[in-house]
C-alpha cells in the first residue's frame, strides 16, 4: 500500500527533465539570439537576457505551484475561465487598450507591461473543452449535442483570432482541439468533415486575405520574391544550411545581425540551427518529440477522462505549436509567426506554457 501511494504522489521525473533541460537550453539559444535583436536596436544585452531569465524563473515557479494544485480543481472554473479568455481577447480592438505591431492587433497595453490574451485563452479552451467533453461521454457523438456545439466553440475562437489577425495561434488551438476531440470519441465522420471544412476555410482567407495568399505563394514558390514576402523563409534556411553538420558554434551566427527577422522570436530555430548546426538541430526536436510523446503516456494512463483529455491537449498544444514553429522555418509549412515553446522571446507565451507543463505534472501524479 505504500508504494501504490508514493507512486500516486510524486510527478513524473523524467517529464520534470525534459523540460528542465528545454528550459535551459531555450535560454542558452535565446542568448546567442539577443545578440542579433540588440545589434539592431541598440537595447542592453543584461537588459533583454535578464527579462526573459525573470520571466522563465516566474513561470518556473508558477509550474511548481501548478503541479501541486489538484488538477480536477480547474474544472469546476472552467466556464469562467473560458469566458474571461475570450472577453479578454475581444479586448485587443478597444482603442487605447489593444495594441497591435507588423499589421497585427494582438497585444493588451497595461501601463507596467504588455499582455497577449490570446495565450490565455488557449490555456482555458483547452481545460474548458477537456471538462465539456469530458461531462458529455457519449453524447460527443451526437450532431446536435456534440459536433455542433464543438464547430460553435471552435468558430468563435477563430472569429476573434483571424480579425486580429492571429492564424498561426488558431491552428494551434485547433490542433489541440481536435486531439481532444478525437480522444473524447468524437465521430471520425464529424473529424472529415472538419478537416474539410478547415481547407475551404484556407481557401476563402487566402482570396480574401492578401496577407494568407502570400504566405501560401511564399510557402508553394519560396524562390520567388525573395527580397520581399520570401524574404524570411529564404534568410532561414541559408542559416539553417550553412550550419553544416555541426554548426559554426555558438554565438557565431552571421544571419541573427542583419537578416533574420525577429532573431529571438519565430526565427529563433534558424539560429539553432546555424550555431549547432543538424546535430544540435536534430536533438532539440528530439526533445520536444520525446516530451510529446511522453506527455501523451501520462495522459494515457490517467483513468479519469477529464485528466487525461486535459493532459492530451496540454500536450499537444505545446507539441504543435513547437513543430508548426520549426516547419515553416524549414519550409515544410507556410510562415505562422508562432514562438517556439520554451525557446523564444514572448512573456506571455512562455509563462502559460510553464503552467501547462505543472498541470500535466500534477495529472501525472494521479496516473496509477
Amino acid at each position: 500500500m505504500e508504494t501504490k501511494k508514493n507512486k500516486t504522489t510524486k510527478a513524473d521525473r523524467f517529464l520534470f527533465g525534459l523540460i528542465l533541460t528545454l528550459v535551459v537550453s531555450g535560454f542558452v539559444i535565446f542568448s546567442s539570439a539577443a545578440l542579433g535583436q540588440i545589434g539592431r536596436t541598440g537595447a542592453s544585452f543584461s537588459t533583454v537576457a535578464l527579462k526573459q531569465l525573470f520571466i522563465l524563473c516566474t513561470g518556473f515557479l508558477m509550474m511548481v505551484i501548478a503541479s501541486n494544485i489538484p488538477y480536477k480543481t480547474w474544472r469546476k472554473y472552467s466556464p469562467v475561465l473560458f469566458l474571461v479568455g475570450l472577453i479578454l481577447t475581444s479586448l485587443v480592438f478597444v482603442p487605447g487598450l489593444g495594441f497591435g505591431a507588423g499589421g497585427a492587433k494582438r497585444w493588451l497595453n497595461l501601463q507596467f507591461t504588455t499582455f497577449q490574451p490570446s495565450e490565455f485563452l488557449k490555456f482555458s479552451f483547452v481545460i474548458f473543452l477537456a471538462a465539456w467533453i469530458s461531462a458529455r461521454k457519449e453524447k460527443i457523438k451526437s450532431l446536435k449535442e456534440g459536433f455542433l456545439p464543438f464547430l460553435i466553440f471552435l468558430g468563435t475562437i477563430g472569429f476573434l483570432l483571424i480579425k486580429q489577425p492571429d492564424t498561426g495561434t488558431f491552428m494551434v488551438i485547433v490542433s489541440a482541439a481536435l486531439g481532444i476531440f478525437i480522444v473524447g470519441g468524437g465521430k471520425w465522420s464529424h473529424i472529415l468533415s472538419i478537416f474539410i471544412l478547415g481547407i475551404s476555410m484556407v481557401i476563402i482567407l487566402a482570396l480574401t486575405r492578401q496577407y494568407v495568399m502570400d504566405r501560401l505563394t511564399t510557402f508553394l514558390r519560396p524562390g520567388e520574391d525573395s527580397l520581399g514576402t520570401s524574404w524570411q523563409i529564404n534568410q532561414s534556411l541559408i542559416a539553417i544550411g550553412s550550419g553544416g553538420l555541426l554548426g559554426r558554434g555558438f554565438g557565431q551566427s552571421i544571419q541573427k545581425f542583419n537578416f533574420l527577422p525577429e532573431p529571438i522570436g519565430d526565427s529563433i530555430f534558424a539560429v539553432a540551427g546555424e550555431e549547432f548546426g543538424f546535430i544540435g538541430s536534430s536533438l532539440l526536436i528530439c526533445l520536444f518529440m520525446l516530451f510529446g510523446l511522453w506527455g501523451l503516456k501520462i495522459a494515457g494512463q490517467t483513468k479519469d477522462p477529464f485528466g487525461r483529455l486535459l493532459g492530451v491537449g496540454f500536450v499537444i498544444l505545446i507539441t504543435a505549436q513547437s513543430f508548426i514553429n520549426i516547419g515553416a522555418m524549414i519550409g515544410l509549412l507556410p510562415l505562422t509567426g508562432v514562438p517556439l515553446s520554451f525557446i523564444s522571446h514572448g512573456g506571455t507565451a512562455l509563462f502559460f506554457s510553464l503552467i501547462e507543463v505543472g498541470i500535466i505534472l500534477n495529472i501525472s501524479r494521479q496516473k496509477n
